[in-house]
């Protein structure tokens, strides 16, 4: 009775342990690496510029108002040649007098106008902010994704140590059996003390392989908790992934970048053209002047005019080849970086697809292998017992046993790490 109350508690004791050990999947370490990493801070930045930078194009839609004042003084003025000084036999004083306008005049005065033909040109203005701020996220996108590879090398590292543990522990049982059995040798007088005392040191030697492995681990997940902004211990638990589909495309975050840039340019090219163009606009103008419209008054009066201007500043195209050109030398320059990214991605990738196919070669290997190790083995172990091997033959067969034991493990977490990297190399 006693003995079930126990089982019980230590089933119960497992199991709670077993509920409360954190557990890593690599996806969840990619997702929480993206949202602590400080590079992220960068989007609200560069959304913020985005909305001032819009707001200001905007803002050109609205009325554009200057106030000018002028004053000049003229060698000439407008005068009539008429002389009326032939009517004054006949009109007396009545002459009629044409006055002379002053030769210093004053303008003061407000404009305000409104342009037809700028909406389109401002609205370029938008779309080129928009996708300059495009660019500028997606090369925080391409930064980022750069994570993956690391989580990837630190989280196959721990997954590896974590088989290598595992594996020393079954290595520690193998030798601490054949302890047994060669104790049991000894006391029968078919063995030599020192027989066991050599694999009490062996197992001595697991034991110190298994404290490095602890001490590696350690430093693999102080590594990976930096990045995700999580805790891990000795007791979370790193969930194997599955092998993943492999597809050919690359849909890498660069790609993308490349695609943003190209179409940042062809806005700049339409900018250049609409910048050049006429301008229609209306106007209002009023203020002071001497003379105002009345140009025979030498009085300050007050005046306003309104209409429509036409307006066309030539002096852009003096510059407009060269900034096309200018354009069409940075389109050139992205498609010759992709061209070179596209070569070096897929030059990774014939790579990473070579290494998988060997790893799958060996493993169908290694399978064959540690079944006959393990035979080798057994039949060592009885014949240990029997007296009729010595603990080094043992020790041969056992290390051999686990050294094909780790190769297999190693190659298939080898396997499923090169099958992520052409995960993350292709950005699917």
């Amino acid at each position: 009775m006693i003995n079930i109350k126990n089982t019980l508690l230590l089933s119960w004791l497992f199991a709670f342990v077993g509920l409360s050990a954190q557990t890593l999947k690599i996806d969840d370490c990619y997702r929480m690496a993206r949202e602590i990493f400080p590079l992220v801070k960068q989007y609200e930045l560069i959304e913020k510029t985005k909305e001032f930078s819009i707001e200001n194009a905007q803002k050109a839609y609205l009325p554009q108002i200057g106030v000018y004042a002028q004053a000049t003084y003229q060698s000439e003025v407008t005068k009539i040649p008429l002389d009326f000084e032939a009517l004054k036999p006949i009109l007396g004083n009545n002459v009629p007098t044409i006055p002379e306008i002053s030769k210093d005049q004053y303008k003061f005065y407000g404009d305000i106008s409104y342009s037809l033909t700028g909406l389109v040109t401002n609205k370029n203005q938008s779309d080129l902010v928009k996708a300059n701020a495009e660019v500028e996220k997606q090369k925080l996108e391409v930064e980022l994704y750069k994570l993956r590879e690391r989580i990837n090398s630190l989280f196959f590292g721990i997954l590896l140590i974590d088989e290598q543990i595992t594996q020393t522990e079954l290595v520690k049982k193998d030798i601490q059996s054949g302890i047994e059995r060669a104790e049991v040798a000894v006391k029968n007088g078919v063995a030599l003390r020192n027989t066991a005392d050599n694999l009490k040191a062996e197992l001595l030697k697991i034991k110190q392989r298994a404290t490095e492995l602890q001490a590696t681990r350690k430093g693999y997940a102080d590594m990976l908790s930096m990045f995700i902004g999580q805790k891990i211990d000795e007791h979370t638990v790193f969930e194997k992934p599955f092998q993943p589909t492999i597809s050919s495309e690359i849909n890498r975050p660069e790609i993308e970048l490349f695609a943003l840039q190209n179409r940042a340019f062809d806005l700049q090219n339409r900018l250049i053209t609409n910048k050049n163009l006429p301008r229609l606009s209306l106007f209002l103008q009023g203020g002071f002047g001497k003379p105002a419209l009345n140009m025979f008054s030498d009085n300050f009066d007050p005046y306003y005019l309104t209409g429509v201007r036409l307006s066309w500043n030539l002096s852009g195209l003096y510059t407009a080849k060269n900034e096309r050109k200018q354009v069409a030398t940075n389109q050139a320059s992205i498609k010759l970086q992709q061209e070179i990214f596209l070569f070096n991605t897929n030059l990774a990738l014939s790579q990473q697809r070579a290494e998988i196919s060997k790893m799958q070669e060996l493993i169908t290997d290694d399978s064959e292998i540690i079944k006959l190790r393990e035979n080798v083995k057994n039949a060592t172990q009885t014949q240990l017992e029997n007296g009729t091997a010595t603990t080094n033959d043992y020790l041969i067969a056992v290390n051999a046993e686990a050294q094909a034991r780790q190769n297999l493990i190693l190659h298939e977490i080898q396997l499923i790490m090169y099958q992520y990297n052409v995960k993350t190399t292709t950005g699917n």
